[in-house]
């Protein structure tokens, strides 16, 4: 190749012209990312500012309405005010709980979807998002769980996804909490005598103190809080003191948020409790038999099981379950001491974060207030 200054002209414009094509190739793939990346921006953005669960959550009838088929939530607190709280604590009927304290029976809609998405994410910022999978999957998408279940098991409020489902679980997998139970069976029994003898509250009432009556279709159904939806009642673990002891010592006593309760529950011959649901599945609820007369049974997802006095019977109340007492009444009452528990397949970190987002209290909408 000869050189000259001609050639050397034409090299020069060649290397120019390719780096001007090389330029315009590079703008285009730089504009192609910027492209994808602000419509990546758009979709993150979406999912996250106004919630995947807008308008899917709790959708449909049955949903915290404190009634299904005819069944006032038993987890209800039943502290309206005046005569209409007085009718709504003691009715013995078809009755609709309207308690603003009631977390079952908060309205559905909207705004409760958002708060509870934004406590998760308010629990991620303060904590961590490790381990919160399952939990994040299930608020995500709770609207579709909780439509497209089978009716065998469909939890009213939260369903957590992936766990284990069986209507009646061994007494193995909660052995510790189990064999104490069973251990305090003479104390507990005995602290239920010195509580439902008492004389009534007041003039007019059946009832003695800390005693609500549940609705039924027939019977009657009382029960006697330690903890409502998370929250000790004072009054009554006063009563109570070697039944809170007990409670103290449990070790998956789901004590910090709504789904908590521990109480004693009393079944008169005849009464019925009628088919329903319970709000979640991340709980067990254990039902150590105090009192058991004949007659007496339990159905859970279709199958009857019969309590015995002190041993603890463990189930899972997000399958439809109903219970009855078919005896006479020389029989006298079915009498259990009840506590939730955590299904044991709920890590701790997701005990943790369910016990931030469902603190009595949190996801109450204030607006208004």
């Amino acid at each position: 190749m000869e050189w000259s200054l001609e050639s050397v002209r034409e090299m020069v414009a060649g290397g120019m012209q390719s780096v001007r094509e090389c330029e315009i190739c590079a703008l285009a793939i730089a504009m192609c990312v910027l492209l994808l990346f602000m419509w990546y921006c758009y979709r993150v953005g979406r999912e996250h500012g106004s919630s995947p669960l807008r308008g899917r959550y709790l959708a449909g009838p049955g949903r915290i309405g404190g009634v299904v088929g005819g069944f006032m939530n038993t987890d209800c607190r039943g502290r309206g005010k005046g005569k209409l709280g007085s009718l709504l604590e003691e009715q013995n009927g078809f009755a609709f709980c309207q308690s603003s304290d009631c977390f079952r029976c908060t309205s559905a809609g909207e705004s409760l979807n958002q708060r509870l998405y934004h406590s998760l994410q308010d629990y991620a910022k303060r904590y961590t998002w490790s381990g919160m999978g399952r939990v994040h999957k299930g608020v995500r998408d709770q609207g579709r769980y909780l439509n497209s279940r089978p009716t065998i098991q469909r939890p009213e409020v939260f369903f957590l996804p992936d766990l284990p489902s069986a209507p009646f679980f061994s007494r193995e997998i909660q052995r510790h909490d189990v064999e104490l139970l069973e251990q305090s069976f003479p104390a507990l029994l005995a602290e239920f005598e010195s509580i439902y003898h008492q004389p009534p509250a007041r003039s007019g009432s059946s009832l003695p103190p800390g005693w609500k009556v549940n609705s039924t279709p027939r019977g009657q159904w009382w029960t006697y809080y330690l903890v409502n939806q998370g929250t000790p009642l004072v009054l009554n673990v006063r009563r109570c003191p070697r039944a809170w002891r007990v409670l103290g010592q449990l070790r998956t006593f789901i004590a910090n948020n709504v789904f908590g309760n521990a109480c004693f529950s009393v079944l008169t011959p005849g009464a019925l409790i009628t088919e329903h649901y319970g709000p979640t599945n991340v709980r067990l609820r254990c039902h150590l038999g105090l009192r058991v007369p004949p007659s007496c049974e339990l159905v859970v997802g279709g199958e009857p099981q019969c309590w015995s006095e002190g041993s603890c019977l463990l189930f899972d109340d997000s399958f439809l379950h109903r219970a009855f007492h078919e005896g006479g009444e020389e029989d006298g009452p079915r009498v259990v001491f009840m506590v939730d528990l955590w299904h044991p397949n709920v890590a701790a970190a997701e005990r943790q974060a369910l016990d931030y987002i469902f603190t009595p209290g949190r996801l109450e909408d204030r607006e208004g207030k």
